[in-house]
């Protein structure tokens, strides 16, 4: 006969092994931001010769096919390395409660976060403007190279279904990874502005970013410059096609990709009008300032102060000491003015830590220090050909005013002859009609891009084609 402990320890052994086997499958769990907005993960992990996949979607942003480094399960621990992708998540497996209890860290925020086994209940979400197939126009899924990059981009074609030659855009997301379709907060602005566009005759281009969905390359190690060199090679890739006319080739970048858009144009003579919308015309480093302290999720007993210490923050990371120096010199300003804010929120000491190297490592990403040094200025200010530039009057992210300003006076500078701005009244950083333009209305809002904005969109563009067609005769 065994003995009770021996029995107990076997049952264990027996519990955790058979969990083990049984990871596959789907698992789903809300994490709460410090300012109480629930977001929620869903992961797909399956078994397989070499051990553990996985696969994450955050439906709250409407993201999926999010696929990790590396994945294990070992002694009831999960780790899910994302270092590919900018996130982690440790847990351990609680037999009482059958829940994988841990945190999900992402750039420089650390989230409790719970997973159980099974798909989530889905609220029915209306997106009114998004289209549904069969589409009337006729739809090619493509591939290009980025040679220089030695990567891979896959997106969408569209153009109207009758064969000819066509004006084109290239879509260009903003910061952060994006599919094809833009796709955030419940909503995917680049299908619905692609559908609206190819019906009125206009071809559209639109693709996963580097590293993300079917797309090559490594995200995390990439700057607005290597994303402006995968627009030079989208608009190469078209130029082979002979259902565009290379004479009316454009790009339209919304947010972060309203400058990689000029900063690509500058760099060939193939593009022939850019459309910027909710892009930035100051610094970066500026830019970060003001989002740091409009976008914070906690309070800070002095807003001076605190912009005074994001500041510092960027000019360490933007300086020529070399990168350990300059982590040591973050680590120890973090730790001066961050420690002491977090403390009062009632943080604990083991997120602290983890929330401190997290936001060194972020602000030293390439992206970032490259971020902080550009002034998009001074590639609006080399374009000599059409440009559109539209902002929304509650843009909580872009100050349409501050941003439209400096654009303005770039272009004038340059001496640009062929410019239009447009502030448009009550529109947010996604140009949906809203109350308020904070970011928690964006997935509340059915609507996904505004008429108005779509309107302006195109009918601008078709200005510009007949313009050029004249010029040319």
């Amino acid at each position: 006969m065994k003995s009770p402990v021996l029995t107990t320890i076997l049952i264990a052994i027996c519990m955790v092994n058979a969990f083990s086997q049984n990871l596959s499958g789907v698992w789903h769990g809300k994490a709460k931001t410090p300012d109480n907005k629930e977001i929620l993960f869903v992961f797909l992990f399956e078994n397989n010769a070499n051990g553990i996949t996985s696969t994450m979607a955050v439906p709250s942003f409407n993201v999926s096919d999010i696929k990790p480094k590396a994945t294990t399960f070992k002694n009831r621990k999960l780790i899910i390395d994302g270092s590919n992708v900018g996130m982690k998540y440790e847990g351990i497996f609680n037999e009482t409660t059958n829940l994988i209890e841990g945190t999900y860290t992402e750039g420089g925020v650390l989230l409790a976060l719970n997973l159980k086994r099974g798909n989530p209940e889905m609220a029915k979400i209306n997106r009114p403007q998004e289209p549904a197939k069969p589409y009337p126009y006729y739809e090619e899924q493509v591939i290009f190279e980025n040679t220089d990059a030695g990567i891979s981009l896959s997106g969408t074609f569209t153009r109207p279904a009758q064969k000819g030659k066509y004006p084109v855009v290239v879509l260009i997301s903003g910061s952060g990874r994006h599919d094809r379709d833009g796709s955030m907060m419940t909503h995917r602005p680049f299908l619905v502005l692609s559908d609206y566009l190819t019906r009125k005759g206009i071809a559209v281009l639109r693709y996963d970013d580097r590293g993300f969905g079917e797309s090559t390359g490594d995200f995390s190690k990439a700057t607005t410059a290597d994303f402006a060199q995968d627009v030079l090679s989208a608009v190469h890739y078209l130029k082979s096609r002979s259902d565009i006319n290379p004479d009316q080739i454009g790009l339209i970048g919304h947010s972060e990709g309203g400058i990689i858009a000029p900063l690509a144009a500058n760099q060939t003579s193939d593009i022939s009008f850019i459309v910027a919308l909710a892009a930035t015309g100051i610094p970066g480093s500026e830019v970060a300032v003001m989002q740091a302290k409009s976008l914070r999720p906690f309070p800070v007993p002095d807003e001076i102060i605190f912009a005074k210490n994001v500041k510092k923050s960027i000019e360490i990371a933007t300086s020529e000491a070399e990168m350990s120096a300059k982590r040591n010199a973050l680590n120890a300003h973090n730790v001066a003015y961050l420690v002491p804010i977090l403390k009062s929120l009632g943080a604990a000491d083991e997120n602290i830590s983890a929330f401190l190297k997290k936001e060194t490592e972020t602000v030293l990403r390439p992206w970032n220090i490259f971020f902080y040094n550009y002034n998009p200025a001074n590639e609006f200010k080399k374009l000599q050909i059409p440009v559109l530039s539209l902002n929304g009057s509650k843009d909580q992210q872009v100050d349409a005013a501050i941003n439209q300003n400096a654009i303005r006076n770039a272009l004038i500078q340059g001496e640009n002859k062929s410019y239009k701005i447009v502030e448009l009244e009550n529109l947010n950083h996604l140009f949906q009609e809203c109350k308020t333009g904070n970011l928690n209305e964006y997935k509340e809002i059915e609507q996904t891009m505004s008429p108005t904005a779509l309107k302006e969109i195109s009918n601008w563009i078709f200005e510009i084609i007949l313009k050029i067609i004249h010029s040319k005769y």
